[in-house]
């Protein structure tokens, strides 16, 4: 049981090094911190704990998709406030994972003032600009191009069959992005 004065968050990032980074900058700032690596170790750790925050990871390792993180842990508390961090943003993923239960979604690298802050506006602002540019159509090729990519597990091959490009096409768009 968590303690009034407690803010216990929950860290779900397979990267040893940038969780540890984590985990030490939250407990600096008087965090109480756990840390998983997948979802078991999420169920683990719930099975014993109610974090009031977490911190999720949109791809973990073996191709499990932390959106899955995301829904267990809004099944357990719908009250904690959850923020997912990826290297692979994409306007789907983002929707998805509010809607799963996430309160935001941060594209790394994002440091622990803006994690913070993304827990402090998890309400929602009704008063933030629209935007007079549409989206344009360089973004939106890159985000069906990284979707396909994810999709195919990162097999170029396959994603530029699927996309209907030639594989050295998709390899020069690829090296102008650095997909890493």
């Amino acid at each position: 049981m968590n303690t009034e004065a407690e803010r216990l968050l929950l860290i779900v990032e397979d990267d040893p090094g940038f969780s540890r980074t984590l985990h030490r900058s939250f407990e600096r700032r008087g965090y109480k911190v756990l840390a998983a690596s997948s979802l078991e170790e999420v169920n683990a750790i719930l099975t014993e704990r109610t974090p009031q925050y977490a911190v999720v990871d949109l791809k973990l390792a073996g191709g499990v998709s932390g959106l899955t993180c995301v829904q267990a842990l809004h099944a357990h508390d719908p009250e904690m406030l959850i923020v997912v961090l990826t290297g692979f943003a994409s306007i789907a993923t983002a929707v998805e994972a509010i809607k799963l239960g996430a309160c935001h979604y941060l594209a790394k690298p994002s440091n622990t003032d803006d994690i913070e802050a993304a827990f402090s506006k998890a309400a929602g602002d009704v008063e933030t600009p629209l935007t007079e540019r549409p989206t344009s159509i360089k973004t939106l090729e890159w985000e069906r191009i990284h979707q396909t990519l994810v999709e195919t597990d990162f097999n170029i091959s396959e994603t530029a069959r699927r996309l209907g490009m030639h594989r050295r096409t998709l390899a020069r768009k690829l090296e102008k992005q650095r997909v890493k």
